[in-house]
C-alpha cells in the first residue's frame, strides 16, 4: 500500500512539472531594444539583421534560440552571448579575425600559386578554425597525390592589430613514396605482367623521376578496379569479381605494395540471342539488324552494353524516346555459354531538368555539355549519360570524371551532376632529337589540348638539324559550329640543305580541312591544300633532277579527302581488328600541275597467347598520275625506314647514275610514281619487369618502288624490283615517347641500294 502511494505522488509531481514547463515555454514577451557589444568590424545594425526578429511581435524563448543560431551559423564570431533584461536584449560578440596575408614556408616541390588555389581562406576574409582545418587537409591531400604521404602541414596564426592575422603554413614535404609492387592473387588466365598493363597505376621503374603514375593515388585505385573489371568482363569472364585491394606501406615507409585479390571464374561464349518487345507499337524484328551480337563469339558485357546503347539510339530516332532495352543473361554451365535476352520496355517519362558541372576551373562548360546528346528539357537516357561519360574521358583533359543523376524537385525530372578533375593539358619542351636520316638536332615544341579552355588543340614546333629546318603550326576545333563537325588547319615550312641529296629544297604547305564521323568506326576528312616548292643550289647531279630544278619554283593546289575505317574503335576485348585508309588529292585547282595522287593502307592486328603476342600485317601502296606538268623528286614517293625498314631514305627505287657502276659522284635517288609495301611483325615481352617498359619484336618487310614519267638511259630500276628485309626491334616506353630500335638485314636488294643495319625512331601505331 505504501509503495502504491509513493508511485501515485511521484506521478502527480511529474505531471505538474511538465504542465509548468509547458506554460513556461509558452511564455511570451516583447523586446523594446537590442544592444550589441564587442563588435569592431561589423555594425550593430548588421548583426541585428542576422537575428531575423520582428520587435513588434510577441516573442518566446524558442524565437531567441533560433536567433542565436542564426548569428552562430554566420561563422563570423568566436563567441556569442545573449542576455535579456526585461524588454532589452544585450548581445555580446567576439569576432573572428580577418586574414591579412597568407604565406608558405618549406615548399619546393609545389609552387605558392598552386597551394593558394587549394585554399578557401583568402586575404580580407574571416578566419575560422573549421576553414583552417579544411585547408590543411586540402594541402595534405595535394602532397599525397604527389606520393608524399609523410608530408606535414603546420599552420601558424600570427596576431596583428585591429583583429587581423597573418597565416603561415609551415610545410615539411618529405620524400616521395612510390609503388614498389603491383601483384594479383587468383589470376590464372592472364599473367601479372599482362594485368599490370591494364591498370593505370604503374610500378616504380628506372625512370621513376620522370613518371608520375608510380605514385599511389586513392582515386586512381578506384579507376584501376574499373579498368580491371572491364578487361575481364569484355573477354568472357562473366563471374569476375575483385574481392579486395590490399595497400600496404613498407616498414621503411618508402614504398607501397598493392595486391588485388580476384576471382576470374570460367570463360563464357555468347549463346542464344533473343530480342522481343513488351511495347505494343514497337517491333523487335525491325531493330535486330542494328546489333552485332553473334552466337559462338566470346561473351562481352561491354559489347552487350554497346548493343543496348545502339538499340536505344535507333529507338529514339524512330520517335520512341521512352522505350528502353532491358537485358537478361542466363548462364549455361554445361556449355559455358550465356544466353542473352533483350526486351523493349516502357521507361518512366523522365526529362532533364538541368546539367550541373563542377571542377572545371579552366575548361568552359560547353566543352563538356556538347559531349551529351541531350540538353535541358530533353528526355533523360541513362545509357546516353554513360556514353557521355566515356566521351568526356576520351577528351584527355580530365584525370577523373564522375556523372550521376539525382531527383529534381519535380518527380518527372532529374538533375545530371558532372564532376571532373582537370589535369595539365599543355606542354612546352626544349631538347635535342636524333634520327638516322638527319642526325642530331634541336627541338622546341609547344602543344595545348585545351586551348583557352575551349577544348581546341594547338601545337607549334621548331625542329632544326645540321642540314634541315622544319616549322609547323597546327590548330583543331573538334566541335565546329557547335556540332560534330571538326575544323582545323596545318601550316608547315621545311627547308633542307642537301639533306640526303645533292640539292636544296624548301616546301611551304597550307592545309585547312573539315573532319566528321561516318558511323561509329569511320571518319572522313575533306581538305584544301596549297604547296609551293623550290629546288635549288644543285651540286653534282644528273639530268633528271637538273631539269626539274631548271623549271624553277612551282606550286600545286587542289582538293582532297581521306577516309579511315577502324574496327578497333570502341573495341570491347582484345584489340583484334583492321584499319582501312584511302587518301586522294586532286591537283589542278590553280597551280602548275594537275592530276591525282592516291595512297591506300590496310592493316590487320591480332593478339594471341593470352594477349602476350601481338601480330600485325600491313599493306600500303600509292600512285601519282599527272596530266599537266611533270612530277618532281619531292612530289614522288620514296621508301625510307618509316615504310621499308633496312634501307636509308632514298635507298631504294629509281636512281640516276653517270655510269653503270654508280661509282662517280652522280648517284641521285629519284623516287617513284608507284610503290607497294607489305610489313609483317610480331611483338612480344622479353620477361623483364613490366616497369622497365621494354619489349621486343621480329619483322619482315617486302616492298617495291617504280615508274617515272621522265627518264633517260642513265636511270636504273625504273621498272621496279622487289626488296626484302628481316630484323628485330626493341621497344622502350619512355616519358618522351615510345622509342623503337631496329636491327635489320636486307636479304634481297639491288646492287646500288643503300641499306641500313640500324635505325632509331619514335614507335607509332598503324
Amino acid at each position: 500500500m505504501a509503495k502504491k502511494l509513493v508511485i501515485f505522488v511521484i506521478s502527480w509531481v511529474c505531471l505538474f512539472t511538465l504542465i509548468g514547463s509547458k506554460n513556461l515555454l509558452a511564455e511570451t514577451f516583447k523586446l523594446n531594444n537590442i544592444s550589441v557589444e564587442g563588435n569592431k568590424r561589423l555594425s550593430s545594425n548588421a548583426i541585428s539583421n542576422y537575428l531575423n526578429l520582428n520587435l513588434t511581435d510577441n516573442l518566446s524563448e524558442s524565437d531567441l534560440d533560433k536567433a542565436y543560431k542564426n548569428i552562430v551559423n554566420t561563422n563570423l564570431f568566436r563567441l556569442v552571448e545573449f542576455k535579456r533584461r526585461g524588454g532589452t536584449l544585450n548581445i555580446v560578440v567576439e569576432e573572428y579575425p580577418t586574414v591579412n596575408k597568407i604565406s608558405f614556408e618549406g615548399n619546393t616541390k609545389v609552387t605558392d600559386k598552386k597551394l593558394e588555389s587549394l585554399l578557401t581562406i583568402k586575404p580580407r576574409i574571416v578566419l575560422t578554425p573549421k576553414a583552417l582545418k579544411r585547408d590543411v587537409e586540402a594541402l595534405s591531400a595535394q602532397y599525397k597525390n604527389f606520393g608524399r604521404v609523410s608530408a606535414r602541414i603546420d599552420p601558424k596564426v600570427i596576431n596583428l592589430s585591429d583583429n587581423r592575422v597573418n597565416v603561415v603554413f609551415e610545410i615539411f614535404e618529405g620524400s616521395v613514396t612510390e609503388i614498389e609492387r603491383i601483384s594479383f592473387v587468383g589470376n590464372r588466365a592472364f599473367s601479372d605482367r599482362r594485368l599490370r598493363r591494364v591498370v593505370e597505376s604503374k610500378q616504380a621503374g628506372p625512370l621513376r623521376k620522370l613518371i608520375s603514375r608510380d605514385i599511389l593515388i586513392n582515386e586512381r585505385i578506384s579507376f584501376d578496379k574499373k579498368l580491371l573489371s572491364d578487361f575481364y568482363l569484355s573477354r568472357g569472364y562473366f563471374d569476375f569479381e575483385i574481392y579486395s585491394v590490399s595497400v600496404e606501406l613498407s616498414e621503411e615507409k618508402d614504398g607501397f605494395f598493392i595486391s588485388y585479390n580476384i576471382k576470374e571464374g570460367p570463360k563464357f561464349d555468347l549463346g542464344e540471342v533473343i530480342i522481343n518487345s513488351n511495347v505494343i507499337d514497337v517491333s523487335a524484328e525491325k531493330f535486330r539488324s542494328f546489333i552485332d551480337l553473334k552466337s559462338g563469339h566470346v561473351y562481352s558485357a561491354l559489347a552487350v552494353q554497346a548493343a543496348i546503347s545502339k538499340l536505344e539510339e535507333h529507338l529514339k530516332k524512330e520517335g520512341h524516346e521512352f522505350v528502353g532495352v532491358q537485358s537478361e543473361a542466363t548462364k549455361n554451365l554445361n556449355e559455358l555459354s550465356i544466353d542473352l535476352q533483350l526486351t523493349f520496355i516502357k521507361k518512366p517519362k523522365l526529362f532533364v531538368d538541368r546539367i550541373d558541372i563542377t571542377g572545371n576551373t579552366a575548361t568552359f562548360d560547353r566543352v563538356l555539355r556538347r559531349q551529351f546528346r541531350f540538353v535541358e528539357g530533353d528526355p533523360f537516357s541513362l545509357s546516353e549519360m554513360r556514353n557521355a561519360e566515356k566521351r568526356i574521358r576520351a577528351l584527355g583533359l580530365f584525370s577523373d570524371v564522375k556523372i550521376k543523376a539525382r531527383p529534381s524537385k519535380s518527380q518527372s525530372k532529374v538533375i545530371v551532376d558532372v564532376r571532373v578533375r582537370e589535369m595539365p593539358t599543355g606542354s612546352l619542351s626544349f631538347g635535342a632529337g636524333y634520327s638516322s636520316a638527319s642526325g642530331l638536332g634541336g627541338i622546341v615544341e609547344y602543344a595545348e589540348k585545351n586551348f583557352l579552355g575551349r577544348g581546341q588543340k594547338l601545337s607549334f614546333g621548331i625542329k632544326t638539324g645540321k642540314d634541315d629546318q622544319l616549322y609547323e603550326l597546327s590548330f583543331y576545333e573538334p566541335m565546329f559550329l557547335r556540332n560534330d563537325l571538326g575544323f582545323g588547319f596545318d601550316i608547315s615550312f621545311k627547308d633542307n640543305n642537301k639533306l640526303n641529296a645533292a640539292y636544296d629544297s624548301s616546301i611551304l604547305k597550307l592545309e585547312p580541312y573539315f573532319e566528321f564521323a561516318i558511323g561509329d568506326k569511320s571518319k572522313l576528312k575533306v581538305d584544301y591544300f596549297f604547296e609551293e616548292t623550290d629546288l635549288g643550289n644543285p651540286g653534282n647531279i644528273g639530268s633528271v633532277i637538273s631539269g626539274e630544278i631548271n623549271s624553277g619554283k612551282y606550286s600545286v593546289s587542289g582538293l582532297g579527302y581521306a577516309f579511315k575505317h577502324d574496327t578497333r574503335l570502341y573495341k570491347s576485348g582484345p584489340e583484334n581488328g583492321a584499319v582501312f585508309q584511302i587518301e586522294q588529292k586532286f591537283l589542278g585547282l590553280g597551280g602548275d600541275k594537275s592530276g591525282i595522287k592516291s595512297t591506300v593502307k590496310l592493316a590487320v592486328q591480332r593478339e594471341a597467347l593470352k594477349e602476350e603476342l601481338k601480330l600485325t600485317a600491313t599493306f600500303e601502296g600509292g600512285n601519282l598520275s599527272l596530266d599537266k606538268g611533270n612530277s618532281s623528286v619531292v612530289d614522288r614517293f620514296s621508301l625510307g625506314p618509316s615504310k621499308m625498314r633496312g634501307f636509308k631514305p632514298g635507298g631504294i627505287g629509281p636512281r640516276e647514275c653517270s655510269d653503270i657502276q654508280c661509282t662517280t659522284a652522280i648517284n641521285d635517288a629519284l623516287g617513284g610514281e608507284n610503290y607497294a609495301v607489305v610489313r609483317l611483325e610480331a611483338q612480344f615481352p622479353l620477361g623483364l619487369p613490366e616497369e622497365y617498359g621494354i619489349s621486343a619484336g621480329l619483322f619482315y618487310d617486302v616492298g617495291n618502288l617504280w615508274s617515272l614519267s621522265e627518264s633517260n638511259d642513265d636511270v636504273l630500276y625504273e621498272e621496279g624490283s622487289w626488296r626484302q628485309s628481316v630484323g628485330a626491334s626493341i621497344f622502350w616506353k619512355t616519358p618522351i615517347g615510345p622509342l623503337r630500335f631496329n636491327f635489320t638485314d636486307a636479304i634481297n636488294k639491288e646492287l646500288h641500294d643503300l641499306d641500313e643495319a640500324f635505325d632509331l625512331t619514335i614507335s607509332t601505331r598503324f
